[in-house]
């Protein structure tokens, strides 16, 4: 066996998550190798957003938020398809940052602190073999680690043999693109429409990121024609009409994902460690799925380094790792299926929110919260 390629920790996937968790395992001594198909940098469809529950993590990674000057947000807006607006504020907050940028920020912090990182890297199988040792095929070649981490996002890997479940309900697609628009810095606002809701709010740059999901269905029904389907469906809402048609687009072409879907996973699978949405994804209705990747890859360091260090046996570790995955995400990722069911559907939408609008705001204030974690 080459030395070279044995490693104590291997992460498929470099994501926020994994990106994360090789740093924090590098900082404490541990030889990581973590594997992305891509090439830093690169955009990603994500809504750009990240709750204040993570600045200070960042910051103790490296991430030198202060300095960049990032637009801080701390007022919501939700508008219903017909443009009635709920209009409420947002007691932690969050600041906005492109993920572009986020993620070329952590990739250099994981090559400063000794992290192997393989790029343009697709692995292809992972094998558990004596002695916790896994072997780890990839298009580069084969590597060895002691434990091995999926950070690979929604989408299974074919080398992950999961569990059979029932096919989701609904498949979303989910597309991208940076404007140059008018709205306040620190707002962001979440439109619905028929089968699916966009949410707009500033990033780094002076541009603004605009992130929607829809039903897959919406865009089979318009030819699979994107701009169609937008000024057919998207432009029932007089406010996203607004921002689709007076904008300046920065990036004509969007960044597009499709079979999107929210259904429940589990924290380990075949001997490999999920964190972040290869664990379970949140519905970006509820928010902050780019915290929760953060939080679960802080959450495992902990763990690995327990484990490492001889404090924990594995399945000490496995154990630890889903109480205290469950404890933090499980209540959040129940709140979040639960909201995405009240948008997205036209007349549903208009009731919760005109109930809201007539509520005590403390109310509303509460709901926003599920949506927020606790300073990590």
């Amino acid at each position: 066996m080459d030395n070279n390629n044995q490693y104590q920790c291997a992460i498929v996937g470099g994501g926020l998550a994994g990106l994360c968790l090789s740093i924090q395992l590098a900082k404490s001594g541990k030889r990581v190798v973590l594997f992305e198909k891509n090439t830093y940098p690169f955009h990603r469809v994500c809504g750009e957003y990240i709750s204040m529950e993570s600045w200070g993590f960042l910051e103790s990674l490296g991430v030198p938020l202060t300095a960049l000057n990032l637009p801080k947000i701390n007022s919501l807006g939700i508008s219903s398809e017909s443009g009635f607006m709920l209009n409420a504020p947002l007691q932690l907050g969050g600041f906005g940052i492109s993920r572009y940028n986020l993620d070329h920020y952590l990739s250099t912090l994981a090559v400063q602190n000794g992290v192997e990182l393989v790029q343009d890297c697709k692995v292809v199988g992972v094998e558990s073999g004596q002695q916790n040792n896994s072997r780890v095929e990839t298009t580069r070649g084969v590597y060895f680690a002691e434990m091995v981490c999926g950070s690979y996002g929604k989408y299974t890997p074919t080398f992950v043999n999961e569990p059979a479940r029932q096919p989701p309900k609904t498949n979303y697609v989910g597309v991208k693109y940076h404007i140059e628009a008018d709205l306040p810095a620190n707002r962001i606002e979440l439109h619905n429409f028929e089968g699916g809701y966009c949410g707009i709010s500033k990033v780094d740059q002076g541009w603004y990121c605009i992130c929607y999901l829809t039903d897959a269905a919406n865009l089979k029904k318009n030819g699979n024609d994107i701009k169609k389907m937008e000024a057919n469906v998207l432009y029932k809402n007089p406010f996203l009409k607004k921002y689709f048609t007076q904008s300046a687009f920065v990036t004509p072409q969007p960044q597009v994902v499709s079979n999107v879907g929210f259904t429940k996973k589990q924290t380990s699978q075949g001997g490999i460690l999920m964190l972040g949405d290869a664990a379970g994804a949140i519905s970006p209705l509820c928010g902050n799925g780019m915290s929760m990747a953060m939080r679960s890859s802080k959450l495992l360091a902990a763990q690995l380094e327990s484990y490492f260090d001889g404090a924990v046996s594995r399945q000490q570790l496995l154990d630890n790792y889903q109480t205290n995955w469950n404890a933090h995400f499980a209540f959040r990722l129940r709140a979040g299926r639960s909201l995405q069911t009240l948008f997205g559907k036209t007349h549903l939408t208009e009731l919760a929110l005109r109930s809201l609008n007539a509520l005590p705001g403390g109310i509303t204030e509460r709901v926003i919260k599920l949506t927020h974690g606790n300073v990590f």
